[in-house]
């Protein structure tokens, strides 16, 4: 038996829906998407105007539906990569180890163009890595950074010239947004970016500041 497929035309389509007046009643969704012609002249319907009206609505909330389930995935991200980096950090041996996994995880699993840290005490075994200065506390070229250390708050967005040239040397110019970590008593740890809008002012910084306490926490087993 061969089967044959009818195509509806409109007409046959309107004398259905004239045969059966209830069937919006059974599909409410199809009025949201259906188009309601206005009537001719300077008016239109109330009820066209209230179905415009709805229609922008569910329009506005599918996209901050969309836009809320884009951030609770990439938060989600984060927090794995983030426990990720906390588990490395603490199956370290030694202090080198531990911030060797540190800059590591900023530039790979974080995507860090330019990974930089500062520390105030001398590292044992980092004396040649590229990514690393041994700077005192109290050394004058850390003034530019007092505030930030002083209330350990990570900074995002375009650093002044002086913390750049301090924290990328020859290559400042490369970087256009960094996420400033400070970690008073202890350095500073900086990922930059030569997107200009990967990091910005106003940005959360929550995952910076849990990275820099396991990061602090994992230190302290080797301090003397």
């Amino acid at each position: 038996m061969s089967e044959t497929t009818e195509k509806l035309g409109a007409h046959e389509v309107a004398a259905w829906l004239r045969r059966h007046p209830n069937f919006l009643q059974q599909f409410p969704d199809l009025s949201l998407s259906l188009v309601v012609p206005r009537e001719e002249g300077s008016a239109a319907s109330l009820a066209s105007y209230q179905l415009e009206v709805l229609r922008d609505k569910n329009r506005e909330l599918n996209r901050r539906l969309h836009e809320l389930s884009g951030n609770a995935q990439e938060n989600e991200r984060l927090a794995v990569r983030t426990h990720q980096l906390t588990l490395a950090l603490m199956r370290q041996g030694s202090a080198a180890d531990t911030l060797r996994a540190m800059a590591a995880s900023l530039a790979e699993d974080f995507n860090g163009d330019l990974v930089r840290l500062v520390m105030f005490a001398p590292v044992g075994g980092l004396e040649e890595a590229d990514w690393l200065q041994q700077i005192d506390a109290d050394d004058a070229r850390l003034q530019p950074f007092r505030d930030c250390l002083g209330d350990g708050e990570p900074l995002c967005g375009r650093l002044q010239p002086d913390k750049h040239a301090l924290l990328y040397g020859m290559r400042a110019d490369e970087v256009q947004s960094t996420a400033l970590l400070p970690l008073p008593g202890v350095g500073l740890v900086a990922v930059g970016s030569a997107d200009p809008n990967r990091f910005f002012p106003g940005m959360g910084t929550l995952f910076l500041r849990m990275m820099g306490e396991a990061l602090e926490t994992a230190l302290a087993r080797y301090a003397r």
